[in-house]
């Protein structure tokens, strides 16, 4: 898992403690929600769209400190919609952390 942070870890184990259960489903979730962002993203089909997903991303991934997904979420909001490699980074990130 190349893409996992200790801030990420850190931040799933300060919420979840000692139970495993319960940091697993914290992680699924944010799995979830990222796929969701990123589905998002790669739907937009105008500037505003693109951005909105972007930033609301880059917002999921900063509140569990995926510092990886925080600078790419960055990058396509600074980006051109629709921008394919920034996409694909995202979603090799996101597969990673599942």
């Amino acid at each position: 898992m190349a893409y996992h942070t200790t801030g990420f870890e850190a931040a799933l184990a300060h919420a979840a403690g000692d139970d495993f259960a319960l940091r697993e489903d914290l992680k699924q979730a944010f799995v979830q929600s990222a796929s969701a962002h990123h589905d998002l993203l790669r739907r937009a089909r105008c500037d505003a769209n693109w951005a909105m997903a972007a930033e609301r991303l880059g917002k999921l991934a900063a509140s569990f400190h995926a510092t990886k997904l925080m600078d790419l979420a960055e990058e396509a909001r600074a980006g051109a919609p629709g921008e394919p490699t920034v996409i694909s980074r995202i979603e090799s990130v996101i597969a990673a952390l599942n």
